[in-house]
């Protein structure tokens, strides 16, 4: 189940949902006045949000959920969490913080929209919800973003900021016994990566992750790695680490090259087939901090590095499920050129053109 952020409506999250619609049923919920959801006159407290949406899980006889929010998405999930355990099964904060920035900061912004509309604040939020990067090279996508904002109900808004100024968790999140990842962006000015830090050192056993170079907003600014980093997060909670490993093991390597190697396995290695998938696959290739594309370029510029030819073969055919590019593969071989030696390099080279070229 997906909570957007104040402002925003649910078509925030439709790069992520293509991405992750195959590992399940997908529920987008809209706050009254955001999106087509109708906005409702009397004020709503963050209280009143959780009603809604558990009321939706119970229409739909949805008993317990993946409950991924955003900013005051994930500020109702909080509550959520704390008021109705027994509905969340892993629980996902995306630039999330538990109060408020003080009530004076909400009041001037709700007094802007009175006196002017939305579009009088919708510059200054776009440059808290945005990296400076995303604006400067996605100018289409920021323009429509800054017409999602302007489009949003004065009313629903306004109801929203002041459950926001209303609301204060900071004292109460300890006691959240679900699993959870919070999720930052190194470049969000509205949820700095501090305060996502903050709040999961505050709930027991919870996950952190800042995305480098995203801001408020990753499921726009970067939606293939939050799609791997909370699909990745579910996976390793659900599963034992080498059930863990084993699926990333088969998401890299692919399952042909898998099931081949655990036909071939004997009394002589199978301890150490084990190893390699609860270590290699299991408690580091499937940690959420670097992407598949990331830990295959580096292993690629390490197998290259060590001489590792058989090793290099096999990561090299298996960039067509990590994403990594030949142009990304290129780029990293030129890279290991100047550090690892042209010798290296060369016969790295050779294997990558006789891999691609299968491929074709």
């Amino acid at each position: 189940m997906f909570v957007n952020s104040l402002g925003t409506d649910f078509r925030i999250w439709d790069e992520v949902v293509e991405l992750v619609k195959n590992e399940g049923s997908v529920l987008l919920f809209d706050k009254p006045g955001h999106g087509l959801s109708e906005a409702i006159e009397s004020p709503f407290r963050i209280a009143d949000y959780v009603q809604l949406i558990v009321s939706l899980l119970d229409a739909l006889q949805i008993e317990k959920c993946v409950y991924v929010g955003l900013s005051i998405g994930g500020l109702i999930g909080q509550h959520m969490a704390l008021k109705h355990p027994n509905r969340i099964g892993y629980l996902i904060l995306s630039n999330s913080f538990p109060k408020s920035d003080g009530v004076d900061y909400w009041n001037t912004r709700i007094k802007a929209i009175q006196e002017g509309g939305m579009a009088s604040i919708s510059d200054k939020i776009l440059q808290r919800w945005l990296a400076e990067s995303f604006r400067s090279n996605k100018k289409a996508e920021t323009a429509g973003l800054k017409r999602m904002l302007e489009s949003c109900s004065p009313i629903g808004y306004i109801h929203a900021c002041e459950a926001i100024r209303d609301e204060d968790l900071s004292n109460q999140i300890q006691a959240i016994q679900i699993p959870t990842l919070c999720i930052g962006g190194s470049e969000d000015h509205a949820t700095s990566p501090e305060k996502v830090r903050t709040t999961a050192a505050s709930i027991p056993n919870a996950k952190v992750i800042v995305m480098d170079g995203a801001g408020h907003l990753p499921p726009v600014e970067a939606p293939q790695a939050f799609a791997q980093v909370m699909l990745d997060f579910i996976h390793l909670s659900n599963n034992s680490l080498y059930e863990q490993g084993m699926h990333t093991r088969r998401s890299v390597l692919g399952d042909a090259h898998v099931n081949k190697a655990e036909a071939n396995k004997t009394d002589f290695d199978k301890d150490f087939q084990e190893y390699i998938t609860n270590s290699a696959w299991g408690a580091v290739w499937s940690r959420p901090g670097l992407t598949k594309r990331e830990r295959s370029l580096l292993t690629i510029a390490l197998m290259t590095a060590l001489g590792h030819d058989e090793e290099l073969a096999m990561h090299l055919k298996a960039t067509k499920n990590t994403g990594a590019t030949e142009n990304d593969v290129k780029e990293v071989l030129l890279h290991t050129g100047v550090y690892a030696g042209v010798p290296a390099t060369n016969s790295a080279i050779k294997i990558a053109k006789e891999v691609f070229s299968k491929k074709e």
